[in-house]
């Protein structure tokens, strides 16, 4: 298992002695758990330390779900639902996307519309619903629990609590206090964990056991990842080279940077992603701001901005070796596409001599690069870049002098909804 992170300038050059000085600072802050914002370093070791006990529950309760329901409702949002989100969407066929169970997601916009049209579609299933939040009060999956807790019990009558499963907070807040009220299952959020790091907890780990995946090759290559990026190596590290190379390039005037992918399995991961760094950086009048295209959609759109606009922009490949399924381009007799050129060649093959053909446009354009190269998407490989992304997170935000696991500019604006709508206290 391998993730290999290049970068289009002199990598050697840019590791300067305050850069290994920082480095070494940090690395003994994260792994003593004595950094700023230890409180939520349990992401750490997370997936080494979780016992064959509490695994056989989730596989469990993941049963019980599908001998129920052909449904599971996902209640959560931000970090409550993007790393399941994620995986399902990088794991997923296409048209057939439903390995073992449906699984919607809900809670993570507000609208009636959705909400109406979600509980329409559910009178022809059987159904469990998964609320997922730490407190309970956050609001938008707050209104839609209201909702589909309703539908349950009109729906199930008794039945309705041995349907809902909540994921939240071990010892205090709403949820937690509904839970035991009514009867429902509870899985817990750990305490020294937040959202955007929780792929790994129960939050993500229970829809995508329930869906029919191997969560026990997703937390192997997460372990795999822990174990590699535990080094203090910043030539051979990747985590800690990722977060170097973005550092060095804020420094250098590149405040944006654009995750590509030729690979639409992974846009949800790119959706994960965009959150996990701009939460965990974007702080203080800092941060670099993380956005995402789809290759090669996107070269027709994005693509002139990217190649003739503003140099504000690095741009860093997310590249895969292998593809799951294929297709190879074959010869027409007419040949009236004038495609035979192409005779032989994979779809696969295609996106790398397009990524090729791309990285040394948008070079020539002024955009500097990184790339980052998994073997293959399969539970495996993803639990193992799924880790990578989370340290060179934290190394690349303590870089910046920012703690990674608070978003304070995510509380102000649920303040000022308070007010606006005059809610008790707030007013």
């Amino acid at each position: 298992m391998k993730i290999s992170v290049n970068y289009s300038g002199d990598y050697s050059a840019i590791v300067t002695t305050e850069i290994k000085h920082k480095i070494q600072t940090i690395h003994h802050g994260i792994y003593t758990k004595k950094a700023v914002g230890a409180d939520y370093l349990g992401w750490v070791d997370w997936p080494s330390s979780l016992r064959q006990d509490w695994l056989k529950e989730l596989h469990d309760t993941a049963n019980d779900i599908r001998e129920k329901s052909n449904v599971l409702v996902v209640i959560g949002i931000g970090g409550s639902y993007l790393g399941s989100k994620a995986v399902l969407e990088a794991l997923s066929k296409n048209f057939h996307p439903y390995n073992k169970l449906e699984v919607i997601f809900a809670g993570h916009l507000v609208s009636g519309s959705y909400l109406k049209q979600l509980m329409q579609y559910l009178n022809s299933k059987e159904v469990t619903i998964n609320i997922i939040s730490k407190s309970g009060t956050t609001t938008e999956p707050a209104i839609a629990s209201r909702f589909l807790i309703q539908y349950m019990e009109k729906r199930y009558g008794e039945q309705a609590s041995s349907r809902i499963i909540v994921t939240t907070d071990e010892n205090k807040g709403a949820l937690r206090s509904l839970a035991i009220e009514k009867g429902y299952k509870r899985l817990i959020v750990p305490e020294d964990i937040g959202g955007r790091y929780s792929v790994f907890t129960a939050v993500g780990l229970l829809p995508i056991v329930a869906a029919g995946y191997d969560i026990a090759e997703f937390i192997n290559g997460a372990k795999m990842a822990e174990q590699d990026f535990r080094t203090l190596d910043i030539e051979n590290n990747p985590a800690i080279k990722y977060a170097i190379i973005r550092k060095h390039l804020y420094d250098s005037g590149y405040p944006l940077e654009i995750l590509a992918t030729f690979d639409d399995k992974l846009k949800y991961v790119q959706e994960w992603w965009k959150q996990l760094f701009g939460e965990s950086e974007g702080k203080e009048g800092k941060g670099i701001f993380p956005t995402s295209v789809l290759y090669s959609t996107d070269l027709h759109s994005l693509g002139q901005y990217i190649q003739d606009g503003k140099r504000i922009l690095f741009e860093t490949f997310l590249l895969t070796e292998k593809a799951d399924e294929d297709l190879t381009v074959f010869e027409s007799p007419q040949n009236g596409d004038e495609l035979n050129y192409l005779s032989g060649l994979t779809l696969h093959e295609f996106n790398h001599v397009c990524y090729e053909a791309t990285s040394n446009a948008h070079l020539q354009g002024g955009v500097p690069q990184i790339s980052i190269t998994i073997e293959q998407v399969d539970e495996k490989h993803l639990g193992y870049l799924l880790y990578f992304y989370m340290m060179a997170c934290a190394f690349s935000a303590y870089l910046l002098d920012i703690n990674p696991f608070d978003q304070p500019g995510v509380e102000e604006y649920k303040t000022n909804v308070f007010k606006f709508l005059k809610k008790p206290g707030y007013c």
